[in-house]
């Protein structure tokens, strides 16, 4: 394995950020490689624990000779969001300076041609350099792998429509319960950035990719079991791909979820603020009419109680985690069958 540090300059004197890069050298040049990068958003970890174990496992590879594709592993992709705290709470979504989510308005690129793409020095803000640091090392890969997840959820992927059903391996391998589909965003987040050139290649060549961004479940599931569980899973997947050589590793494709458009998402939101009281848990099935949440708006008086039920049959896939909102947060992500009546271009969330 080579480490690299890549410097920043920050955008006033005095300040900078390093990004740091492992990667492993392939013994076959024909062999797809790989790009795995975690924590874009700072805080989420549930990725960042799953390379924190997967590493020693490619270090083992590497050693016995079995890395055929190159891989490239940035556990920790965003240091100007990681080092976001305000009163001793970290917020790491949205860069301070911009309020942008720092998983929107990368840049998209007609091909894999990314010398247009501003130099770490160049005279740009520190998060549009560091935008365009990833993309750079992210597009020469085949496959490439964003690592996130939601507030309370489970394990689920968002895959563009073109690479479907192909990579139905990888949500096997990670156990991942949901896939919800898109075909444009309009919001330019790494993944997309990372598909748009793989679209303008010829039907065949496009099913042999695999980019995602995938959600390890919910802020608070950092722990040991699932970061390992989570690094053999990526693991597996690698193998199956053909990126690493192991003889004594299958992967069985049983993928059985429901695959979900993002127009079919029904994003339950918060129509005042006020007490979150959930009727029901992540994973739940639910009927049309059934009781998802009730915001409490005046505590002690029941007459303010505003509850909010399914508007279709579907899958309660993730929850907020914080119990107090404000009027207009998201609260739900209920898969349904059906489009939702709200469904809007762009991304689910901000």
């Amino acid at each position: 394995m080579k480490t690299e540090i890549i410097q920043f300059a920050g955008d006033v004197p005095g300040n900078s950020i390093e990004l740091r890069v492992l990667r492993f050298e392939g013994k076959d040049s024909r062999a797809k490689s790989a790009y795995l990068q975690s924590s874009l958003h700072g805080s989420e970890l549930p990725g960042q624990a799953a390379l924190h174990f997967l590493v020693p496992m490619l270090e083992k590879a590497a050693n016995d000779g079995r890395i055929a594709g190159n891989i490239t592993v940035v556990p920790q992709a965003n240091p100007i969001g990681s080092a976001q705290w305000i009163a001793h709470q970290h917020l790491g979504r949205f860069e301070f300076f911009s309020s942008t989510n720092f998983n929107r308005s990368f840049p998209l690129l007609e091909n894999f041609d990314t010398s247009s793409l501003p130099a770490t020095d160049a005279p740009k803000a520190l998060a549009e350099r560091l935008k365009a640091q990833l993309l750079r090392l992210a597009l020469p890969h085949e496959i490439v792998l964003d690592l996130h997840c939601d507030d309370e959820s489970e394990s689920y992927l968002y895959i563009h429509q073109a690479f479907l059903p192909e990579m139905y391996d990888l949500a096997s391998a990670l156990g991942s319960t949901a896939i919800l589909s898109w075909d444009s965003t309009a919001d330019a987040a790494f993944e997309e950035a990372c598909a748009h050139p793989v679209l303008q290649l010829p039907k065949a060549e496009q099913k042999a990719r695999a980019v995602t961004t995938v959600e390890f479940r919910g802020l608070g599931d950092v722990n040991i079991d699932t970061g390992k569980a989570d690094a053999e899973g990526l693991y597996k997947f690698l193998v199956h791909r053909g990126v690493i050589v192991d003889e004594n590793v299958t992967l069985a494709i049983d993928f059985n979820g429901p695959v979900t458009p993002l127009e079919n998402v029904e994003m339950i939101r918060a129509p005042q603020g006020g007490m979150i009281l959930f009727h029901v848990d992540i994973g739940a099935e639910v009927k049309a009419g059934d009781k998802l949440v009730t915001v409490v708006t005046i505590p002690g008086d029941s007459s303010g109680d505003v509850t909010l039920t399914a508007p279709q049959a579907g899958r309660i896939l993730t929850r907020r985690g914080h119990r107090y909102t404000r009027r207009g947060d998201d609260l739900l992500k209920l898969l349904g069958s059906r489009r939702s009546e709200n469904a809007k271009p762009g991304s689910l969330e901000s």
